[in-house]
This record gives C-alpha cells, sequence and structure tokens, in this order.
C-alpha cells in the first residue's frame, strides 16, 4: 500500500486543491490531506476552520483523510508511513520553489519522494492569496472555491 501525504495551508481550500485530491487519490491507496499549521504565519481561517472546511469537502473519497500539523512534513511522513509527498505545480515559478523544497525534503529523508502533478489549465490563475483579495471587494470567486469555501469567505468579509 503506497500512502501519499498532500500537504498546504489550504487558507482556503480552492478547486485546484480538490483536482490535485481527486487526482492523488486515484493513484496513491490512501492519501492523507495535512493542513500545515505555522503559529509565525497569519491565516485568514483557524487551524480548526481549515480542518472543518476540508473534511467536508473530501467526505465523498474513501481513501483521503485529514490531519493539521505543526512542523516538517517530512517528519509527518515518516510517522505516519507515508512514502510520497505530492505537490501541485501551477506554474514554472512554483516549480522552481516546489524543486527546491523537494530537494531539501530529500535531504532529510532520503526514503520520501516527491511526486508533482501540475495544475489543469483553468486552475493555473487559481490561487489563494487572490481568491481573499477578489472576495474581500465583492469579486466573483465561484468558479475558484467550493461553494462552501465561498460563503464562509463572505462570512469572513461581512
Amino acid at each position: 500500500m503506497v500512502k501519499a501525504v498532500f500537504a498546504g495551508s489550504f487558507d482556503p481550500p480552492t478547486n485546484g486543491h480538490l483536482d490535485i485530491i481527486n487526482r492523488a487519490s486515484k493513484l496513491f491507496d490512501k492519501v492523507d490531506v495535512v493542513i500545515s499549521v505555522n503559529p509565525d504565519k497569519k491565516y485568514m481561517f483557524t487551524e480548526i476552520e481549515r480542518l472543518e472546511m476540508m473534511e467536508e469537502l473530501i467526505k465523498d473519497f474513501s481513501n483521503v483523510t485529514v490531519h493539521a500539523y505543526q512542523g516538517l512534513i517530512v517528519n509527518y511522513a515518516k510517522k505516519e508511513n507515508a512514502k510520497v509527498l505530492v505537490r501541485g505545480v501551477r506554474s514554472a515559478n512554483d516549480f522552481s520553489y516546489e524543486f527546491e523544497l523537494a530537494l531539501m525534503n530529500q535531504n532529510l529523508n532520503p526514503d520520501i519522494e516527491t511526486v508533482f502533478l501540475q495544475s489543469k489549465e483553468k486552475y493555473t490563475i487559481v490561487k489563494s492569496s487572490s481568491i481573499k483579495e477578489l472576495a474581500k471587494f465583492g469579486g466573483d470567486i465561484s468558479r475558484m472555491v467550493p461553494e462552501i469555501v465561498a460563503e464562509k469567505l463572505k462570512e469572513k468579509y461581512k
């Protein structure tokens, strides 16, 4: 059984994230979506809010779970016996950043591989920071995030 970890801040979860989760769930026996918790980072949504949204969004996937974690993702993967880190890549800039991160993770734990899944074209512009800015000013985010996320964003900006 091959277990994969897909980590991110998911602040907020996007349709692009869900697409990567869907595709990863078909490639691996088990996918653990890990909500990164960094006490030095300012999030719009709390750890609990991000966890609850993601739990709702993945409920129809029989082989996908979600957890929150503070620390190095390679340590989490090792603890959970995962062999693969899944990373979504939207652009060459993303790839450059993710490539360096993968090399660092490989140095930390050479037993864990990183697999890059490129975004589908329709999700290449879907970026959490842009979505939050659009939502703040009343822009249409309906194609970028699931409905429950759009509602939560509206509540935050009231």
